[in-house]
Parts: C-alpha cells; sequence; structure tokens
C-alpha cells in the first residue's frame, strides 16, 4: 500500500490511528516505521519523540484524529501542547537495539570474510587437481581443519546463507556439500576424526568431473544416453584419480559412492543402504540437495525449503532415514536463504539458523522506509513478538521487495560458531 501523505499535529495522535513515522529506525524504539496506536502508553512514547508533525493513514484507522489545537479554546490549547521529553527508558531502549544491531551486522561480515578466505582456498585446491594433484591433499586438510575447529565448537554452529558476489563462482559446490556434511555429521555424533574424513570426502567427491568433457557438465538441455552414462562415469573417475593420490579408504568410498541410493536407483552400482558407507549416504543427502537448490541451469532451481519438502515427502526411500531427519533438523523449518512472511504480513529472507532453534531465524527483513543499505536485521530468537507464518517464493514478492531482499539465484552456505546471546 502506497504510504500515506496526511500529516497532523502531534496533539491529535489518539489510540486507532494508524500512523508512519518519517525516522531512521534507530530513532526510536517501536518495532516497525508503520503501524496503529494500540494503547495510551504508544501514543506517550509517540509524544515524546516531539515531532512538529506525525503522517498518518485514514484508510487504515479505526477513528479520526482529535481537532487541531487551533480549533480548541486557548485554555485547552495550553494544555494540549507537548511536554518536553526528559531521558526516557524508551530512548535507552533504542540506543541498546542499535547496538545489538551493529553487533548483528560485526558478526555476519566476519562470517562473510571466512567464507570468502575458505572459498579462495577451494578454488586454489581445485586448479592444484590439475596441476600438481599431489598437492591436494595438503590443501583440502588444511580447508577441513578449519572447518572441523568451527564445527566442534562447544555450543553448536550457526548455518549461514552467504548473499554476496563471492558466492556465486563456480566453486560454491563443493564448498556447499563439504559444510552441510560435516554439519550433518557433527548432528549425528560424529567425532572430529570421522567428521575430518567426511569433510575430505565431500570436498573431494566430485574431482572425477575433471575427465568428463566440458560439453557434457554444461549442457542445459536434457543429456542423450551416451552423455548420461560418461556422466555417470564420474565416480569411478574420481576414485582411480583418489588411488593415485593415495586417499584414505573411507574417503575413496564417499567419492565412489555419493550418488548411490539406498532404494538401489543410484550409480554407478545400484547399491542398496547396507552396501553403502555411512559416511557416503551423508554426502549422498548434502550433495542432492544442493543440487536440488543450485541445478546447472538456474531455471529448474527450487527454494531450500521446496527441497527438503520435496526430498522427504518424494523421495525418502533413497536416502538414510536417521541422517535424513538428522538434515532436516540441521536445515531448520526455514533453511537459510529462505524467503518466508512474517505473522504481521511483512517479508523477509533468512540469513542464519542454529538447528536448536528452528522457528527463531535471524533474518534481513523488507522495510520500505529504511534504505536498503541500512536494512533492518533480526533475531528471532531475541525478538518473541515476531514470529513466521510461511514460505514464500520471490515470485510472491513485488520487485521492489525482489530487489530490497536480493535472493540468490545461487545459495551459498557457511558456519560460524553460536555465540551467547
Amino acid at each position: 500500500m502506497p504510504d500515506s501523505k496526511h500529516y497532523i499535529a502531534p496533539e491529535q495522535l489518539c489510540v486507532g490511528l494508524f500512523v508512519q513515522l518519517d525516522l531512521g529506525w534507530w530513532e526510536h524504539d517501536f518495532a516497525f516505521n508503520s503501524f496503529k496506536i494500540k494503547d495510551q502508553a504508544q501514543l506517550d512514547a509517540l509524544l515524546e519523540l516531539g515531532l512538529p508533525r506525525v503522517r498518518y493513514d485514514p484508510a487504515r484507522s479505526d477513528c479520526q484524529p482529535l481537532p487541531h489545537p487551533d480549533e480548541l479554546p486557548p485554555a485547552i490549547v495550553e494544555e494540549a501542547k507537548p511536554q518536553p521529553a526528559p531521558p526516557s527508558a524508551e530512548e535507552l531502549a533504542a540506543q541498546a537495539r542499535a547496538v545489538k544491531l551493529s553487533k548483528l551486522r560485526k558478526r555476519l561480515a566476519e562470517v562473510d570474510r571466512k567464507f570468502i578466505h575458505t572459498s579462495q582456498m577451494v578454488k586454489e585446491l581445485t586448479q592444484t587437481l590439475h596441476r600438481a594433484p599431489e598437492d591436494v591433499l595438503k590443501q583440502a586438510g588444511e580447508v577441513v581443519r578449519e572447518l572441523v575447529g568451527t564445527m566442534m565448537a562447544e555450543d553448536g554452529v550457526v548455518l549461514h546463507s552467504i548473499n554476496g558476489k563471492a558466492a556465486e563462482d563456480a566453486y560454491s559446490h563443493a564448498l556447499n556439500v563439504t559444510v552441510l556434511s560435516m554439519m550433518l555429521g557433527r548432528q549425528l555424533g560424529y567425532d572430529s576424526e570421522a567428521c575430518h574424513t567426511l569433510g575430505l570426502g565431500a570436498l573431494l567427491h566430485d574431482m572425477g568431473k575433471m575427465d568428463v568433457p566440458s560439453k557434457v557438465l554444461l549442457k542445459t538441455e536434457p543429456l542423450n544416453r551416451p552423455e548420461t552414462q560418461f556422466l555417470h562415469m564420474h565416480p569411478e573417475f574420481g576414485r582411480r584419480r583418489g588411488l593415485k593420490l593415495m586417499l584414505d579408504d573411507e574417503v575413496l568410498r564417499i567419492i565412489y559412492e555419493h550418488h548411490e541410493y539406498c532404494d538401489g536407483s543410484g550409480y554407478p552400482n545400484q547399491l542398496h543402504e547396507a552396501a553403502i558407507g555411512r559416511l557416503s549416504r551423508v554426502v549422498c543427502i548434502t550433495n542432492h540437495f544442493d543440487n536440488l537448490c543450485n541445478p546447472h541451469n538456474p531455471r529448474e532451481a527450487i527454494s531450500p525449503h521446496e527441497a527438503l519438502a520435496r526430498m522427504f515427502n518424494q523421495h525418502k526411500e533413497r536416502f538414510d532415514q536417521v541422517a535424513l531427519k538428522a538434515f532436516i533438523r540441521c536445515m531448520g523449518v526455514y533453511p537459510p536463504g529462505s524467503l518466508v512472511q512474517l505473522q504481521d504480513g511483512r517479508f523477509g529472507l533468512v540469513l542464519g539458523m542454529h538447528p536448536t532453534l528452528p522457528l527463531k531465524p535471524t533474518l534481513i527483513l523488507y522495510e520500505a522506509s529504511i534504505p536498503k543499505s541500512e536494512a533492518l536485521i533480526v533475531n528471532l530468537e531475541q525478538e518473541p513478538e515476531l514470529a513466521i507464518a510461511r514460505s514464500v517464493r520471490a515470485s510472491e514478492l513485488d520487485e521492489a521487495a525482489r530487489d530490497y531482499l536480493n535472493p540468490r539465484q545461487q545459495l551459498t552456505y557457511y558456519v560460524d560458531p553460536k555465540r551467547p546471546k
């Protein structure tokens, strides 16, 4: 709904009016810039702002404003003048909220910095596979050791979606599968040694694609039968490369089995669950999930929320049931990268979540009155009055909201340790 152009004096405010504040979010202590005055406490807080005039929306108000002071007898005019606002608890609360938001922004910036660093390491690792494969194990070990240190944090980890340019390069799939696999491994109770092996296998799971022609890998149309057969050879190609690198047997097994489904419908050997390694079954889940969210053809991409629903409702027989349910707990009801609508009707983009708080992620909210560069970021764990109503598709948002929230075509994930409130 467009902003109202109706202005009234502060003395005309009353309970039931829908007001729109022409202020930055840090200049007041209300949850939003646009709201209906619900009680005397809100009315008093508005008057204490000392505004010369206030914008209101007649169409969304329950009543008319009070008469203008000029229309009242002089004695009443004198009584209607707002009193100078002394320092108040509301002002202190607004300052505290600004500090909290600043800390949250710094934390997200630090996660972005760590992601860029790790992403660069993965890029260098991929290039090393081509020119100096003997150095691959050392570089892969460095990447995985850093992630193991994060994953084993005492209070668990917070999963974030990365929403920057660096998240859209060709190396994101390997890093996504590695991060998600190690997080799932921790959820399943794996120790640091098992998580390290899992991480190495996940990071190198697709190295056999180096032996598949680019015209097959980059083709956006459906593959023909010979092309499909060639693509399905990449686990074997990867195993052969791994043998030359003298990789650990469990790592080799992940590379070879990451496309084997528990119902026998996978490849290259149509194995059933009992014949597939436990670490391979983990990587199968995370690899499948990332391929749904980030397919080679972006037009076929679905949201993280839809991907989890499809895996559980339509194809759960393909996966280890214990691991699949643990993965859904890890990702939350609204995984990072999901677009959501709050119960108050506003839209947001999920930035991060902790597995123990599936309904309380961190969001960036669409608020037309706040510049995009100063967008409101809220942690629902700390905002009990806010709640998510449902997941939405990008097509349900208008152009302004889509541009503001900027959901990426390619999703990338990273983690950092959960920190005290």
